[in-house]
Protein backbone atom coordinates (compact mmCIF):
# COMPACT_ATOMS: atom_id res chain seq x y z
CA UNK A 1 0.00 0.00 0.00
CA UNK A 2 1.19 3.49 -0.90
CA UNK A 3 0.36 6.38 1.43
CA UNK A 4 0.46 10.00 0.21
CA UNK A 5 -1.33 13.25 0.84
CA UNK A 6 -2.66 13.87 -2.68
CA UNK A 7 -2.96 11.98 -5.93
CA UNK A 8 -3.11 13.61 -9.35
CA UNK A 9 -4.56 11.35 -12.05
CA UNK A 10 -3.13 12.26 -15.45
CA UNK A 11 0.21 13.67 -16.60
CA UNK A 12 -0.97 16.01 -19.32
CA UNK A 13 -0.55 19.75 -19.11
CA UNK A 14 -3.22 20.15 -16.39
CA UNK A 15 -1.91 17.34 -14.18
CA UNK A 16 1.67 18.57 -14.43
CA UNK A 17 0.63 22.15 -13.68
CA UNK A 18 -1.19 20.92 -10.57
CA UNK A 19 1.89 18.95 -9.53
CA UNK A 20 3.91 22.18 -9.70
CA UNK A 21 1.31 23.99 -7.56
CA UNK A 22 1.28 21.23 -4.95
CA UNK A 23 5.07 21.26 -4.79
CA UNK A 24 4.97 25.04 -4.26
CA UNK A 25 2.75 24.39 -1.22
CA UNK A 26 4.93 21.51 0.04
CA UNK A 27 2.07 19.04 -0.36
CA UNK A 28 3.25 15.46 -0.71
CA UNK A 29 1.71 13.90 -3.82
CA UNK A 30 2.09 11.46 -6.68
CA UNK A 31 1.05 11.79 -10.35
CA UNK A 32 -0.43 8.61 -11.84
CA UNK A 33 -0.30 8.26 -15.63
CA UNK A 34 -1.63 5.30 -17.61
CA UNK A 35 1.02 5.74 -20.33
CA UNK A 36 3.78 8.31 -20.58
CA UNK A 37 3.77 12.06 -20.04
CA UNK A 38 1.46 13.70 -22.62
CA UNK A 39 0.07 10.27 -23.43
CA UNK A 40 -2.91 11.48 -25.46
CA UNK A 41 -0.63 13.65 -27.60
CA UNK A 42 1.56 10.60 -28.23
CA UNK A 43 -1.17 8.10 -29.02
CA UNK A 44 -4.43 9.88 -29.87
CA UNK A 45 -3.46 12.85 -32.05
CA UNK A 46 -2.72 12.70 -35.77
CA UNK A 47 0.91 13.68 -36.54
CA UNK A 48 0.12 16.78 -38.63
CA UNK A 49 -2.03 18.34 -35.89
CA UNK A 50 -0.84 21.65 -34.49
CA UNK A 51 -2.06 23.68 -31.54
CA UNK A 52 -4.70 26.30 -32.34
CA UNK A 53 -2.97 28.72 -29.97
CA UNK A 54 0.30 30.46 -30.91
CA UNK A 55 3.52 29.34 -29.24
CA UNK A 56 3.82 32.46 -27.11
CA UNK A 57 0.60 31.44 -25.38
CA UNK A 58 1.90 27.96 -24.51
CA UNK A 59 2.81 28.68 -20.92
CA UNK A 60 2.53 26.75 -17.66
CA UNK A 61 3.31 27.67 -14.04
CA UNK A 62 6.99 28.61 -13.86
CA UNK A 63 7.53 28.03 -17.57
CA UNK A 64 6.99 30.11 -20.70
CA UNK A 65 7.77 29.56 -24.35
CA UNK A 66 11.48 30.23 -24.97
CA UNK A 67 11.84 29.11 -28.59
CA UNK A 68 12.61 31.15 -31.69
CA UNK A 69 9.11 30.96 -33.22
CA UNK A 70 6.71 32.64 -30.79
CA UNK A 71 4.11 33.30 -33.48
CA UNK A 72 4.19 29.74 -34.81
CA UNK A 73 1.98 26.82 -33.84
CA UNK A 74 3.38 23.81 -32.04
CA UNK A 75 2.98 20.39 -33.70
CA UNK A 76 1.89 17.35 -31.71
CA UNK A 77 5.47 16.16 -31.34
CA UNK A 78 6.42 19.59 -30.02
CA UNK A 79 3.70 19.44 -27.38
CA UNK A 80 5.02 16.05 -26.26
CA UNK A 81 8.56 17.45 -26.01
CA UNK A 82 7.36 20.56 -24.16
CA UNK A 83 5.36 18.63 -21.56
CA UNK A 84 8.10 16.01 -21.11
CA UNK A 85 10.64 18.77 -20.51
CA UNK A 86 8.26 20.52 -18.12
CA UNK A 87 7.81 17.32 -16.08
CA UNK A 88 11.60 17.12 -15.69
CA UNK A 89 11.85 20.83 -14.89
CA UNK A 90 9.38 20.67 -12.01
CA UNK A 91 10.54 17.26 -10.79
CA UNK A 92 7.04 15.83 -10.94
CA UNK A 93 6.70 12.68 -8.79
CA UNK A 94 5.50 10.52 -11.67
CA UNK A 95 4.35 6.91 -11.77
CA UNK A 96 3.95 6.20 -15.49
CA UNK A 97 2.48 3.06 -17.08
CA UNK A 98 0.08 3.09 -14.12
CA UNK A 99 -3.58 2.60 -14.94
CA UNK A 100 -6.13 3.78 -12.41
CA UNK A 101 -8.87 1.15 -12.10
CA UNK A 102 -10.98 2.63 -9.29
CA UNK A 103 -11.13 5.66 -7.05
CA UNK A 104 -13.30 5.18 -3.96
CA UNK A 105 -14.08 7.21 -0.87
CA UNK A 106 -12.50 5.98 2.35
CA UNK A 107 -12.75 7.09 6.00
CA UNK A 108 -9.44 8.94 5.77
CA UNK A 109 -9.93 10.26 2.24
CA UNK A 110 -9.69 8.11 -0.89
CA UNK A 111 -8.45 4.72 -1.99
CA UNK A 112 -7.08 4.43 -5.52
CA UNK A 113 -6.54 1.04 -7.12
CA UNK A 114 -3.78 1.51 -9.72
CA UNK A 115 -2.25 -1.50 -11.45
CA UNK A 116 -1.73 -3.90 -8.55
CA UNK A 117 -1.19 -1.18 -5.95
CA UNK A 118 -3.53 0.41 -3.46
CA UNK A 119 -2.86 4.13 -3.01
CA UNK A 120 -4.37 5.97 -0.05
CA UNK A 121 -4.66 9.76 -0.20
CA UNK A 122 -6.48 12.56 1.54
CA UNK A 123 -7.20 14.41 -1.72
CA UNK A 124 -7.49 13.47 -5.39
CA UNK A 125 -7.25 15.65 -8.50
CA UNK A 126 -8.79 14.26 -11.69
CA UNK A 127 -6.74 15.66 -14.58
CA UNK A 128 -7.37 13.16 -17.36
CA UNK A 129 -8.69 15.79 -19.77
CA UNK A 130 -11.77 16.35 -21.87
CA UNK A 131 -10.86 14.39 -25.01
CA UNK A 132 -10.59 10.83 -23.76
CA UNK A 133 -13.52 9.34 -25.66
CA UNK A 134 -15.12 10.35 -28.97
CA UNK A 135 -18.70 11.59 -28.75
CA UNK A 136 -20.35 9.62 -31.54
CA UNK A 137 -24.06 10.23 -32.21
CA UNK A 138 -26.52 7.37 -32.12
CA UNK A 139 -27.17 7.68 -35.87
CA UNK A 140 -23.75 6.11 -36.42
CA UNK A 141 -25.37 2.72 -35.88
CA UNK A 142 -27.40 3.21 -39.07
CA UNK A 143 -24.36 3.71 -41.33
CA UNK A 144 -24.07 0.73 -43.72
CA UNK A 145 -21.43 -1.80 -42.58
CA UNK A 146 -19.67 -1.48 -45.95
CA UNK A 147 -18.59 2.05 -44.95
CA UNK A 148 -15.33 2.50 -43.04
CA UNK A 149 -15.96 4.61 -39.95
CA UNK A 150 -13.44 6.16 -37.59
CA UNK A 151 -12.93 9.08 -35.22
CA UNK A 152 -10.12 11.64 -34.94
CA UNK A 153 -8.62 9.61 -32.09
CA UNK A 154 -7.89 6.77 -34.53
CA UNK A 155 -7.06 8.92 -37.58
CA UNK A 156 -3.40 9.30 -38.52
CA UNK A 157 -3.26 10.32 -42.20
CA UNK A 158 -5.28 9.99 -45.42
CA UNK A 159 -3.27 6.95 -46.47
CA UNK A 160 -5.06 4.77 -43.95
CA UNK A 161 -8.43 5.45 -45.61
CA UNK A 162 -9.84 3.38 -48.46
CA UNK A 163 -10.06 4.94 -51.89
CA UNK A 164 -13.23 6.93 -52.49
CA UNK A 165 -15.16 9.82 -51.02
CA UNK A 166 -15.06 10.81 -47.36
CA UNK A 167 -17.92 12.27 -45.34
CA UNK A 168 -16.57 14.31 -42.42
CA UNK A 169 -19.31 14.91 -39.85
CA UNK A 170 -18.70 18.03 -37.75
CA UNK A 171 -17.18 21.41 -38.59
CA UNK A 172 -15.30 22.42 -35.48
CA UNK A 173 -11.52 22.91 -35.59
CA UNK A 174 -11.01 19.16 -35.92
CA UNK A 175 -13.56 18.71 -38.70
CA UNK A 176 -12.33 21.55 -40.91
CA UNK A 177 -8.67 20.60 -40.46
CA UNK A 178 -9.26 16.97 -41.38
CA UNK A 179 -11.56 17.86 -44.27
CA UNK A 180 -8.82 20.06 -45.74
CA UNK A 181 -6.05 17.51 -45.20
CA UNK A 182 -8.00 14.60 -46.65
CA UNK A 183 -9.09 16.67 -49.66
CA UNK A 184 -5.46 17.61 -50.36
CA UNK A 185 -4.72 13.88 -50.63
CA UNK A 186 -6.97 13.71 -53.70
CA UNK A 187 -10.07 12.21 -52.11
CA UNK A 188 -13.46 13.88 -52.62
CA UNK A 189 -14.64 15.26 -49.27
CA UNK A 190 -18.11 16.21 -48.08
CA UNK A 191 -18.31 18.17 -44.82
CA UNK A 192 -21.54 18.04 -42.79
CA UNK A 193 -21.86 21.33 -40.90
CA UNK A 194 -23.86 22.00 -37.78
CA UNK A 195 -23.37 24.76 -35.21
CA UNK A 196 -19.86 26.15 -35.46
CA UNK A 197 -17.66 29.03 -34.33
CA UNK A 198 -16.14 31.06 -37.15
CA UNK A 199 -13.09 33.22 -36.38
CA UNK A 200 -10.29 34.64 -38.53
CA UNK A 201 -6.76 33.39 -37.89
CA UNK A 202 -5.53 36.99 -37.80
CA UNK A 203 -7.28 40.33 -37.46
CA UNK A 204 -5.74 43.78 -37.86
CA UNK A 205 -2.25 42.31 -37.92
CA UNK A 206 -2.56 40.22 -34.73
CA UNK A 207 -3.40 36.59 -34.09
CA UNK A 208 -7.01 36.10 -33.02
CA UNK A 209 -5.85 34.69 -29.68
CA UNK A 210 -4.06 37.97 -29.01
CA UNK A 211 -7.44 39.64 -29.35
CA UNK A 212 -9.26 37.02 -27.28
CA UNK A 213 -6.76 37.54 -24.49
CA UNK A 214 -6.38 41.31 -24.78
CA UNK A 215 -10.11 42.03 -24.77
CA UNK A 216 -10.57 39.98 -21.62
CA UNK A 217 -12.82 37.37 -23.20
CA UNK A 218 -10.62 34.44 -22.17
CA UNK A 219 -10.48 35.77 -18.61
CA UNK A 220 -14.28 35.67 -18.14
CA UNK A 221 -14.93 33.47 -15.12
CA UNK A 222 -17.33 30.57 -15.16
CA UNK A 223 -19.58 32.31 -12.64
CA UNK A 224 -19.84 35.36 -14.91
CA UNK A 225 -21.11 33.46 -17.98
CA UNK A 226 -24.88 33.56 -18.52
CA UNK A 227 -25.28 30.13 -20.12
CA UNK A 228 -22.40 28.14 -18.67
CA UNK A 229 -23.61 24.76 -19.91
CA UNK A 230 -23.76 26.06 -23.47
CA UNK A 231 -20.32 27.71 -23.16
CA UNK A 232 -18.80 24.43 -22.01
CA UNK A 233 -20.23 22.56 -24.98
CA UNK A 234 -19.47 25.03 -27.77
CA UNK A 235 -17.42 23.51 -30.61
CA UNK A 236 -13.84 24.69 -30.93
CA UNK A 237 -13.39 27.59 -33.35
CA UNK A 238 -12.63 26.92 -37.02
CA UNK A 239 -8.91 27.60 -36.84
CA UNK A 240 -5.76 25.91 -38.08
CA UNK A 241 -2.27 26.40 -36.75
CA UNK A 242 -0.27 26.98 -39.92
CA UNK A 243 2.90 28.90 -40.64
CA UNK A 244 1.02 30.88 -43.29
CA UNK A 245 -1.65 31.93 -40.74
CA UNK A 246 -4.36 31.21 -43.29
CA UNK A 247 -8.03 31.41 -42.48
CA UNK A 248 -9.68 28.01 -42.38
CA UNK A 249 -13.42 28.47 -42.76
CA UNK A 250 -16.19 27.13 -44.95
CA UNK A 251 -15.40 29.66 -47.69
CA UNK A 252 -11.78 28.50 -47.92
CA UNK A 253 -12.85 24.84 -47.94
CA UNK A 254 -15.40 25.50 -50.68
CA UNK A 255 -12.70 27.23 -52.74
CA UNK A 256 -10.50 24.14 -52.37
CA UNK A 257 -13.30 21.89 -53.61
CA UNK A 258 -14.76 20.49 -50.40
CA UNK A 259 -18.52 20.00 -50.69
CA UNK A 260 -20.44 21.63 -47.81
CA UNK A 261 -23.77 20.22 -46.64
CA UNK A 262 -25.99 20.78 -43.62
CA UNK A 263 -25.97 18.99 -40.29
CA UNK A 264 -26.34 15.22 -40.52
CA UNK A 265 -29.77 14.51 -39.09
CA UNK A 266 -30.27 10.81 -39.66
CA UNK A 267 -29.43 7.81 -41.80
CA UNK A 268 -32.37 5.77 -43.13
CA UNK A 269 -31.95 2.70 -45.33
CA UNK A 270 -28.40 3.73 -46.12
CA UNK A 271 -29.32 7.30 -47.09
CA UNK A 272 -27.78 10.16 -45.10
CA UNK A 273 -30.18 13.06 -44.65
CA UNK A 274 -28.92 16.59 -43.98
CA UNK A 275 -30.57 19.65 -42.47
CA UNK A 276 -31.85 22.32 -44.85
CA UNK A 277 -30.93 25.10 -42.40
CA UNK A 278 -27.28 25.41 -43.48
CA UNK A 279 -27.69 29.02 -44.63
CA UNK A 280 -29.18 30.05 -41.28
CA UNK A 281 -26.49 28.19 -39.36
CA UNK A 282 -23.74 29.95 -41.29
CA UNK A 283 -25.40 33.36 -40.99
CA UNK A 284 -25.52 32.94 -37.21
CA UNK A 285 -21.82 32.01 -37.09
CA UNK A 286 -20.99 35.09 -39.20
CA UNK A 287 -23.06 37.29 -36.90
CA UNK A 288 -21.26 36.05 -33.79
CA UNK A 289 -17.85 36.48 -35.42
CA UNK A 290 -18.62 40.08 -36.35
CA UNK A 291 -19.97 40.73 -32.87
CA UNK A 292 -16.59 39.77 -31.43
CA UNK A 293 -14.72 41.83 -34.02
CA UNK A 294 -16.84 44.82 -32.99
CA UNK A 295 -15.79 44.19 -29.39
CA UNK A 296 -12.16 44.00 -30.50
CA UNK A 297 -12.41 47.30 -32.37
CA UNK A 298 -14.05 49.03 -29.43
CA UNK A 299 -11.33 47.75 -27.10
CA UNK A 300 -8.57 48.91 -29.47
CA UNK A 301 -10.08 52.39 -29.66
CA UNK A 302 -10.52 52.62 -25.90
CA UNK A 303 -6.92 51.46 -25.40
CA UNK A 304 -5.53 54.04 -27.83
CA UNK A 305 -4.17 51.42 -30.24
CA UNK A 306 -5.97 52.41 -33.42
CA UNK A 307 -2.95 54.30 -34.75
CA UNK A 308 -0.66 51.30 -34.14
CA UNK A 309 -2.89 48.74 -35.85
CA UNK A 310 -4.23 48.36 -39.38
CA UNK A 311 -7.77 49.70 -39.79
CA UNK A 312 -10.82 47.57 -38.98
CA UNK A 313 -12.28 45.38 -41.70
CA UNK A 314 -14.77 42.57 -42.10
CA UNK A 315 -14.66 39.19 -43.82
CA UNK A 316 -16.88 37.98 -46.63
CA UNK A 317 -20.06 36.25 -45.44
CA UNK A 318 -20.08 32.48 -45.63
CA UNK A 319 -21.20 31.41 -49.08
CA UNK A 320 -23.75 28.61 -49.12
CA UNK A 321 -24.45 26.73 -52.33
CA UNK A 322 -28.23 26.54 -52.75
CA UNK A 323 -27.69 23.28 -54.63
CA UNK A 324 -26.10 21.57 -51.61
CA UNK A 325 -27.65 18.09 -51.44
CA UNK A 326 -30.03 17.20 -48.66
CA UNK A 327 -29.40 13.47 -49.10
CA UNK A 328 -26.48 11.19 -49.93
CA UNK A 329 -26.81 7.51 -50.72
CA UNK A 330 -24.14 5.73 -48.69
CA UNK A 331 -24.66 2.47 -50.56
CA UNK A 332 -23.73 3.56 -54.09
CA UNK A 333 -19.96 3.65 -53.58
CA UNK A 334 -19.54 7.45 -53.72
CA UNK A 335 -18.77 7.62 -49.99
CA UNK A 336 -16.48 4.95 -48.61
CA UNK A 337 -15.50 6.54 -45.28
CA UNK A 338 -17.34 8.44 -42.55
CA UNK A 339 -15.15 10.35 -40.10
CA UNK A 340 -16.99 11.38 -36.92
CA UNK A 341 -15.53 14.76 -35.93
CA UNK A 342 -18.44 15.24 -33.55
CA UNK A 343 -16.55 16.08 -30.38
CA UNK A 344 -15.20 14.29 -27.35
CA UNK A 345 -16.11 13.38 -23.81
CA UNK A 346 -14.04 12.84 -20.68
CA UNK A 347 -13.86 9.33 -19.27
CA UNK A 348 -14.23 8.98 -15.52
CA UNK A 349 -15.82 5.54 -15.60
CA UNK A 350 -13.28 4.36 -13.01
CA UNK A 351 -14.53 6.91 -10.46
CA UNK A 352 -16.60 4.89 -7.99
CA UNK A 353 -18.05 7.86 -6.13
CA UNK A 354 -21.65 9.10 -6.69
CA UNK A 355 -20.84 12.54 -8.10
CA UNK A 356 -22.14 12.15 -11.68
CA UNK A 357 -25.20 13.88 -13.07
CA UNK A 358 -27.81 12.20 -15.29
CA UNK A 359 -25.58 12.68 -18.37
CA UNK A 360 -22.65 10.98 -16.70
CA UNK A 361 -20.64 14.16 -16.17
CA UNK A 362 -19.14 15.07 -12.82
CA UNK A 363 -20.97 17.75 -10.85
CA UNK A 364 -18.59 20.48 -9.79
CA UNK A 365 -18.29 24.16 -8.98
CA UNK A 366 -15.33 25.51 -10.90
CA UNK A 367 -13.44 22.24 -10.48
CA UNK A 368 -14.40 21.62 -6.84
CA UNK A 369 -16.40 18.39 -7.07
CA UNK A 370 -19.83 18.63 -5.47
CA UNK A 371 -20.57 16.21 -2.64
CA UNK A 372 -17.05 14.79 -2.34
CA UNK A 373 -14.75 16.92 -0.14
CA UNK A 374 -11.15 16.62 -1.23
CA UNK A 375 -11.96 15.71 -4.85
CA UNK A 376 -11.09 18.14 -7.65
CA UNK A 377 -11.41 18.27 -11.44
CA UNK A 378 -9.08 19.80 -14.04
CA UNK A 379 -8.55 20.08 -17.78
CA UNK A 380 -12.13 20.65 -18.96
CA UNK A 381 -13.43 23.47 -21.19
CA UNK A 382 -14.46 26.64 -19.35
CA UNK A 383 -13.73 24.96 -16.01
CA UNK A 384 -13.02 28.20 -14.15
CA UNK A 385 -12.72 30.64 -17.08
CA UNK A 386 -12.92 30.58 -20.85
CA UNK A 387 -9.13 30.23 -20.87
CA UNK A 388 -9.48 26.83 -19.16
CA UNK A 389 -10.09 25.37 -22.61
CA UNK A 390 -6.46 26.00 -23.58
CA UNK A 391 -3.08 24.98 -22.18
CA UNK A 392 -2.24 28.35 -20.65
CA UNK A 393 -5.53 28.36 -18.75
CA UNK A 394 -4.18 25.64 -16.46
CA UNK A 395 -2.05 28.25 -14.74
CA UNK A 396 -4.92 30.11 -13.11
CA UNK A 397 -7.06 26.99 -12.69
CA UNK A 398 -4.41 25.05 -10.78
CA UNK A 399 -3.51 28.05 -8.65
CA UNK A 400 -7.12 28.36 -7.50
CA UNK A 401 -7.74 24.63 -7.02
CA UNK A 402 -4.44 24.08 -5.22
CA UNK A 403 -5.54 26.82 -2.86
CA UNK A 404 -8.83 25.03 -2.22
CA UNK A 405 -7.01 21.74 -1.72
CA UNK A 406 -4.56 23.30 0.73
CA UNK A 407 -7.41 24.83 2.73
CA UNK A 408 -9.21 21.48 2.77
CA UNK A 409 -6.15 19.72 4.15
CA UNK A 410 -5.61 22.43 6.75
CA UNK A 411 -9.19 22.13 7.98
CA UNK A 412 -9.15 18.34 8.29
CA UNK A 413 -6.90 16.70 10.87
CA UNK A 414 -4.93 13.70 9.69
Amino acid sequence: MIQTTAVVVGAGHAGLAMSRRLTERSIDHVVLERGEVANSWRTQRWPSLRLLTPNWQTRLPGHGYAGDDPDGFMPAAGVVATLTGYARLIGAPLRTATTVHTVRAAPAGFQIRANDDLVCARAVVLATGACTRPAIPGIADAVPPSITTLTPLAYRDPGQLPEGGVLVVGASATGVQLAAEIHRSGRPVTLAVGEHVRLPRRYRGRDIFWWLEATGLLAERYDQIDDLTRARHLPSPQLTGTAQAVMTDLNSLTAQGVRIVGRLGRVIDGVAQFSGSLANTCALADLKMNRFLNRADEWATASGLDDELPPPHRFAPTRVDPRAPLELDLTNGEITTVLWATGFRPDHSWLDIPVHDRTGRIRHDGGVVTGAPGLYLLGLPVLRARASTYIHGAGADTDALAGYLHSFLSSRPR
